[in-house]
């Protein structure tokens, strides 16, 4: 099977979708299948990868407000280039102009509205949720739901990756969306890899002793992911007993945080880590995962977090609230940095070693990245066979 993934935000310097595309490229690829990625790109190029697949950069223009992304507009080279590969699947994975090219594209392939993110969730709700309740947001931004409804018919199928985005979906009228769930690298992530030193000397570059609460912060510096009202919870925390903060990511909001920060010695910010077995160490190493965007459509870093055996404080909306257990997590009211400060203090009066057993005990049954690959081939081959049916019909 040849897939083709339109993928408007994936980006060399990206986050989660980058992960989840190149992770998905090679498990293609093992299994015998092609995964092809058109992306926008500052030149035309090729780049085909070593494990399989191979990636195509289109020259595009940048993404105004991130200049870690740019954006699809000319619909004719996305064209051109579907006619040359001959896919047996495209995937429009971006809700704004990709997905009316890859619509309107006239090729005979299964097409997939793959859908990441809640758009509505991520801008809107997060820009106008002090001044205005969920339901007059929603109400407001209507158009975006017809906008998605007109587009739909264009399609084979809705996919989305998580339970909580098909339901947000299905409450506005968007659908019917086939749900599979995301899956993480299993074998690259273990409690086994957790480093004494290395959690003394990031407690030490907090300035705060080994018997102090390590917390971590992993994702993309952006507005959606909520960083700011984490720090300001850690900040709360930490004025009643010893917390620190790792915070790793970057950009748009990057700078911003850094003034928030100021020269507060218990929380450091570093860059991406892009070296899985380094950032798989990382995790085992520290006491506990916080997460603040309640947008996530799949905690895929709560995943990881737990196959690694560290604890969660995550709010209770979105993809890490459907991972989240009271056994091994603390969750708090999605958006209200009081809340996150009052659970870092909840988990740091808990019993550490009791709950890092209960989180050895969930890790087993995390889902692996396998399942979801199999899952998807399995939904695309009956697209593929409906789709021959509806031919020779």
């Amino acid at each position: 099977m040849r897939i083709v993934d339109v993928c408007e935000f994936y980006s060399p310097t990206g986050g989660g979708i980058r992960s989840y595309v190149d992770r998905k490229m090679q498990l293609l690829a093992e299994a015998g299948h092609e995964l092809i990625v058109l992306a926008p790109g500052a030149e035309d190029r090729e780049e085909v990868r070593a494990t399989g697949g191979r990636i195509i950069w289109v020259k595009a223009p940048p993404l105004p407000f991130d200049a870690n992304y740019r954006m699809f507009w000319d619909a004719a080279p996305i064209h051109a280039w579907l006619d040359r590969l001959h896919p047996d699947v495209v995937e429009a994975s971006s809700p704004w102009r990709p997905a009316w090219i890859v619509g309107k594209w006239a090729g005979d392939a299964a097409k997939v509205f793959f859908l990441h993110s809640d758009p509505v969730v991520s801008y809107p709700q997060r820009w106008f949720g002090r001044i205005a309740s969920r339901e007059k947001i929603d109400a407001a931004f209507e158009w975006f739901n017809r906008y998605l409804r007109r587009a739909m018919p264009l399609f084979d199928s809705l996919v989305v990756c998580g339970d909580s985005l098909g339901k947000r979906l299905s409450d506005r009228h968007i659908g019917p969306a086939h749900c599979v769930a995301l899956g993480i690298d299993r074998a690259a992530f273990s409690p086994t890899l957790r480093d004494a030193s290395l959690r003394a000397d990031l407690l030490a570059q907090c300035d705060l002793p080994e018997s102090a609460t390590l917390l971590l912060g992993i994702g993309r510096h952006h507005g959606e992911k909520r960083w700011d009202m984490v720090i300001n919870a850690v900040q709360a925390a930490a004025a009643r007993e010893p917390v620190g903060l790792i915070l790793i990511g970057k950009g748009p909001a990057s700078a911003a945080l850094r003034k928030q920060v100021g020269g507060n010695p218990h929380i450091r910010m570093f860059q991406p880590i892009y070296d899985r077995p380094q950032l798989a160490t990382l995790m085992a190493s520290c006491d506990a995962l916080i997460h603040g965007c309640e947008g996530e459509t799949f905690g895929l870093v709560a995943s990881e977090a737990l196959a690694s055996g560290l604890p969660l404080i995550v709010p209770d909306e979105g993809g890490c609230a459907e991972i989240a257990r009271p056994e091994f997590a603390e969750t708090y009211a999605a958006r209200d940095a009081a809340a996150a400060t009052q659970a870092i203090a909840r988990f740091c009066a808990r019993d550490r070693a009791a709950i890092r057993q209960a989180v050895r005990r969930a890790a087993i049954a995390v889902r692996s990245d396998r399942d979801h690959v199999a899952d998807l081939l399995r939904h695309y081959d009956a697209l593929i066979a409906a789709r021959s049916s509806r031919v020779a019909a």
